[in-house]
């Protein structure tokens, strides 16, 4: 790393670490019903809106009801979008006239916005309209992030209550969410975003004529869009001429501002972040994986907040903050590394294959990690053209479970389900019944703690397994051997854990993925959420037991250096055989000079 390079991530996490606190503590405020900076201006509004629904803001509910409000909004969501993307010919706002999706993609797509997930197995500019994108796919932006707040600010509650049921009122927490966090943030990101070059308009695409036609082979598909193989299994290329180029335009700023600050992912270009319209300058390139990692990392600050604890909240942070910084050493090393193999053929230096050279090498693989890490999905570069190594970093962050920082909301509950199991263990260890913030951790608690961490994993592993004996779906991997498995990991890996992000070569615009992947995003979207939800009505009804001589203190150093090694050892037991089977043989044959 030269110096500029270590000046812009020295000042990236310096300015992430002083807006943590005051976020964090204003985020508390917002939802304990307090009075902020922006009530004069926003209480009208949401008076306003609990009017128009008949919304008791005084009303609060148990868990069983908040995951019900929680689930069954998510279904009608999941219908609407459904009627968008299968009506999008129909509908206004649609200058390029673009078709419909078809089901099976409408199902996929919708699924995908509504939790949070965003996985694209489109091109943005090529099949879906302004309307869509506006209307479409924006709104569920704000909304998905919303629903992942108001579920962490539930489980939350459940910590820091006593001898009660309620959780608070799931209306109330996604309304504050959209109204005091995620609208004025987004507005304010959008603006700078402008300001560098994101594109913001409404105007049909241009096309203009090249200075000189470009002639150029690509990969020949058949009807289903599958690429086409010859006998001995390699692509079939055909020659094509070009002699203008449409350029896309649309209402970029609007999406990418809460694409990143949502943890969402889904990018108005098929290049996503990588794209000049989306990410035109460094500035806007550091502005965006700030917002990225912003909501995540002050809700620790919130929940010490929220549980009478600062330093809870801080214990965690440091535990993410840990795990992210070594990630990007772990990635910065393998990049600068390169490829042996293309270094004997006297191209020696760093891996920029598939990087976008005005980010710098630190700058893309500190968007990598921080987008792979949180469930962001948003990418600036080709992860399919990472080393091995490198590219076993951004899969690991995503089936660790999505903690580092993770998505709004469900990082931080996934952190939780973590740290009640860290603690569990280590009562066992020392022969005492666990505590957690004074509550006493037993077998429903852990039961949901299991359930959260573990379920995204056993969807990844069952359903590449699958993938791995289903004739369709090997035919949609672009590469065989290792690195075929490494990308049908990743995309399970990315549904299940909700990112969005794909390690590309991997077609999955077809029925098999289509389905699964539905399934893959619902499983893994509102099993942990509905088992958080359950672990948080649990501890909410429990009594407070003071500390003793005997309890683990949770809020110091120990305790964090133990709960980061119960992450590293459960995605180990879990992950390390598919891993080995997939990038970790792949750098050995590369090593070896295959």
């Amino acid at each position: 790393m030269n110096r500029y390079e270590w000046l812009q991530t020295l000042l990236l996490f310096a300015t992430l670490l002083a807006l943590v606190r005051p976020l964090g503590r204003f985020m508390a405020r917002v939802f304990q019903g307090e009075a902020t900076v922006l009530s004069p201006l926003l209480a009208p509004c949401e008076n306003l809106l609990y009017r128009i629904c008949g919304v008791d803001r005084d009303e609060e509910m148990d868990w069983r009801r908040y995951a019900r409000a929680v689930v069954l909004f998510n279904l009608v969501l999941v219908v609407s979008l459904f009627a968008i993307l299968m009506l999008q010919h129909l509908l206004p706002l649609n200058p390029q006239k673009l078709p419909p999706f078809s089901w099976q993609l409408a199902l996929n797509t919708a699924v995908s916005f509504v939790t949070n997930t965003n996985w694209q197995a489109y091109s943005g500019e090529q099949e879906a309209s302004y309307f869509t994108q506006m209307v479409g796919l924006t709104t569920h932006n704000f909304v998905s992030a919303a629903t992942g707040i108001a579920i962490a600010i539930a489980v939350i509650r459940g910590f820091a209550r006593r001898r009660t049921s309620l959780l608070g009122n799931f209306w109330v927490d996604l309304t504050r969410a959209i109204l005091y966090l995620l609208l004025p943030i987004s507005l304010g990101a959008a603006l700078v975003l402008v300001s560098q070059g994101t594109i913001q308009n409404l105007t049909p695409y241009k096309t203009v004529p090249l200075l000189q036609p470009v002639r150029y082979d690509k990969a020949k598909l058949d009807g289903r869009g599958v690429p086409v193989t010859d006998a001995t299994g390699k692509p079939v290329t055909e020659s094509v001429t070009a002699q203008e180029v449409t350029i896309p335009l649309g209402p970029v700023a609007s999406q990418e501002a809460i694409k990143e600050l949502g943890t969402n992912g889904g990018g108005f270009f098929s290049a996503n972040s990588a794209h000049p319209y989306e990410n035109p300058t460094p500035l806007s390139h550091m502005v965006e994986i700030l917002l990225i990692l912003l909501i995540s990392g002050s809700l620790t600050c919130t929940f010490g907040v929220m549980v009478g604890n600062p330093r809870q909240g801080w214990a965690l942070l440091g535990v993410m903050l840990f795990l992210l910084l070594v990630s990007f050493a772990v990635l910065q090393w393998a990049e600068t590394g390169g490829n042996p193999l293309v270094a004997d053929l006297g191209v020696s230096g760093a891996n920029m294959e598939g990087k976008e050279l005005r980010f710098s090498l630190a700058g893309t693989s500190l968007f990598t990690v921080a987008t792979t890490g949180t469930s962001c999905g948003a990418v600036a570069a080709m992860h399919d053209s990472l080393t091995p190594l490198g590219g076993m970093v951004p899969l690991s962050l995503i089936l660790l479970g999505e903690i580092v920082f993770g998505g709004v909301g469900s990082g931080l509950y996934t952190m939780l389900a973590f740290a009640v199991i860290a603690v569990f263990v280590s009562g066992l260890m020392i022969g005492r019944t666990p505590e957690y913030l004074g509550k006493k951790i037993e077998a429903t608690e852990m039961w949901m703690a299991i359930v959260t961490v573990l379920v995204a994993g056993v969807v990844v592993l069952v359903l590449s397994a699958s993938a791995m004996i289903t004739p369709a779906a090997v035919a949609s991997m672009a590469n065989p051997g290792a690195h075929g498995l490494s990308e049908v990991l990743y995309a399970f890996a990315s549904m299940a854990n909700n990112n969005g992000s794909a390690f590309a070569g991997l077609n999955a615009n077809v029925t098999f993925y289509n389905l699964l992947g539905s399934l893959a995003m619902l499983l893994g979207r509102y099993a942990p959420a509905v088992a958080m939800l359950a672990m948080a009505g649990s501890l909410a009804g429990k009594k407070y037991v003071p500390p003793s001589l005997g309890t683990l203190p949770t809020d110091k150093l120990p305790f964090a250096l133990w709960l980061t090694l119960v992450i590293l050892i459960v995605g180990a037991l879990t992950f390390f055989p598919a891993l080995s089977l997939g990038p970790i043989v792949e750098q050995l044959t590369m090593a070896g000079g295959t």
